[in-house]
């Protein structure tokens, strides 16, 4: 019995299982990041639409985002690595103004948009839970993200990020409340399923936009200019990666790019066997999704639907944010960065006051932001295709990344990405204006 307690096997077992461990998640960063932050609670009210409206029909789309999404994701990581520089940046370097500043401006309007939709879709679902009306947790939470992205350091801010990926597990766990129909389910994911109508083509374009949204492109490429920063590497020191750097960046892109498009699917997949399933096919807004399923799964299914909603909000809102303030800093040459003391960096932090403060203007201005949810996904569709055209331009111009120009299959699949968001946005404008 003596001799066993010094037998070294388990031991070293057990620390090679935990090395490992230690190693697959160290190679996740910005990319986990992005990809958990896409989905927002905009996002979430998207697909729950999805699935309420069309059931498990619009679940092949998660199999037709996932490449298109985590191409253009790893071509703004790669282009952040080697050039050391965010995308607004990149855009001022190698084009005219006009075209940084029509970029810089379609990303504003996108994210404030988008910004006033999540805060009061985030106050909706608080007021389910607490009761207190929505209005006064509006201004609660932009005042208490905005303190944090002032006031807590980028590796620290990371860190809580990278925390509350985990609150998307809610989704997850909500689906085994429904009685979903996994042999249909399974069947659909397969066989895609298109209708030439106003309504599924508008579905289409706002899943597309809020998975491929323009300000994870910005984001995406200012955080792995981050990265280097917080490895106390300089701006010149930033430039170009190596061989096992962008295959680490590859990896963690990937990882959360399929992350997030594992989320949805099972937001739809969860809506179309409640909502669908029961007839409750007109829902405009995640809260409504939320309260509907209640009397069908039960409590549980509706507390984690409720929670994950604020739960997402409070990583996607910063990402938002923090996006405007990289462009405008980026392509003003100001001095911005999540790392610098606000004293250091006035501007690049007021941006992000004013992007909070427009967003939360619109929650008292009239607009219905919660109902803003869908239709903000509908406008990041319509308007991502340009950023687009100019990501894959930049990353596959040898002047802009020299030898580190992308792939033959990424850059094939930027031009599909491309070609399927115009397409979408195309029929739905012409289905629009059909009778």
């Amino acid at each position: 019995m003596t001799g066993t307690k010094n037998l070294p096997v388990p031991k070293v077992e057990k620390s090679k299982g935990f090395k490992f461990l230690k190693r697959s998640f160290a190679v996740l960063g910005p990319g986990l990041i992005t990809g958990a932050a896409d989905d927002d609670p905009s996002g979430i009210s998207t697909y729950s639409v999805a699935g309420a409206a069309y059931g498990y029909a619009t679940l092949w789309i998660a199999l037709l985002t996932f490449p298109l999404m985590a191409a253009i994701q790893l071509m703004c990581a790669r282009l952040g690595m080697v050039t050391g520089s965010g995308l607004a940046a990149a855009v001022r370097t190698y084009y005219p103004r006009w075209v940084l500043w029509g970029a810089c401006s379609i990303l504003v309007v996108a994210n404030v948009i988008n910004i006033g939709a999540d805060l009061g879709g985030m106050a909706e679902a608080t007021q389910l839970i607490t009761g207190i009306r929505s209005l006064i947790w509006i201004p609660f939470y932009a005042l208490f993200i905005i303190g944090l992205l002032i006031w807590i350091s980028y590796q620290r801010m990371a860190r809580i990020f990278m925390w509350l990926t985990l609150v998307l597990f809610a989704y997850v766990l909500a689906s085994f409340y429904a009685h979903v129909d996994w042999r249909h389910a399974l069947a659909v994911t397969f066989v895609p399923h298109l209708e030439w109508s106003r309504g599924f083509l508008a579905v289409l374009v706002a899943i597309l936009g809020t998975t491929i949204s323009p300000y994870l492109f910005f984001w995406q490429a200012a955080e792995e200019v981050e990265e280097e920063r917080a490895k106390g590497r300089t701006a010149a020191q930033s430039k170009g990666a190596t061989a096992g750097e962008l295959r680490t960046a590859r990896a963690d892109t990937v990882a959360g790019m399929f992350f997030s498009n594992f989320i949805m699917y099972f937001i739809i997949l969860t809506t179309a066997a409640t909502l669908h399933a029961h007839g409750k096919t007109d829902i405009a807004t995640a809260r409504q999704a939320a309260e509907a399923l209640r009397p069908l799964a039960g409590d549980g299914a509706y507390l984690l639907f409720t929670v994950g909603l604020i739960g997402t909000g409070m990583l996607g809102v910063p990402v938002l944010v923090g996006s405007c303030a990289y462009a405008v800093a980026e392509g003003a040459a100001w001095r911005g960065s999540m790392a610098d003391k606000p004293r250091s960096a006035r501007k690049f932090y007021a941006v992000m006051a004013v992007a909070m403060a427009l967003g939360l203007v619109l929650n008292f201005a009239g607009f219905n932001a919660v109902r803003m949810l869908f239709w903000s996904a509908v406008i990041n569709g319509l308007l991502a295709p340009p950023l687009i055209l100019l990501v894959i331009l930049l990353t596959s111009s040898h002047k802009v990344m020299g030898k580190r120009v992308n792939s033959p299959l990424l850059t094939y699949l930027g031009w599909a990405t491309f070609g399927v968001m115009t397409a979408a946005a195309v029929g739905m404008i012409l289905t629009s204006g059909a009778r």
